[in-house]
């Protein structure tokens, strides 16, 4: 028996509007929406998808989707003018990562 990763799912109170920011961040389309209750960006190579939860998020992100871009200074500045906001900057040897919040506060990183 064997998995394939197919989708990442975030729990939020808006998945429709939260799937719209993260399609116009990953330059793509929503793919599906299920009422507004679920809703899937076709990001690739792994879709992305946004489930309505009732109540709000209250702790750190203990999963969190990592991006990757040759450019991250302007790829940091970009998405901070779509909506997001920085939380950190860190770096390990040669890996530099910024953290980032969606609009709902989800974290995500971009490192380069």
């Amino acid at each position: 028996m064997s998995l394939d990763a197919k989708m990442i799912t975030v729990d939020c109170a808006e998945p429709r509007k939260l799937a719209a920011w993260w399609a116009e961040v990953l330059d793509t389309e929503i793919a599906q929406d299920f009422g507004g209750e679920f809703v899937i960006v076709g990001a690739q190579p792994l879709v992305l998808g946004f489930q309505h939860v009732p109540e709000p998020r209250q702790v750190k992100n203990r999963v969190h989707v990592d991006f990757h871009t040759e450019d991250r200074p302007t790829e940091v500045d970009r998405l901070v003018e779509l909506g997001a906001s920085v939380v950190g900057e860190h770096s390990a040897g040669p890996l530099t990562w910024t953290v980032l919040r969606d609009p709902e506060g989800n974290e995500f990183c971009v490192a380069g």
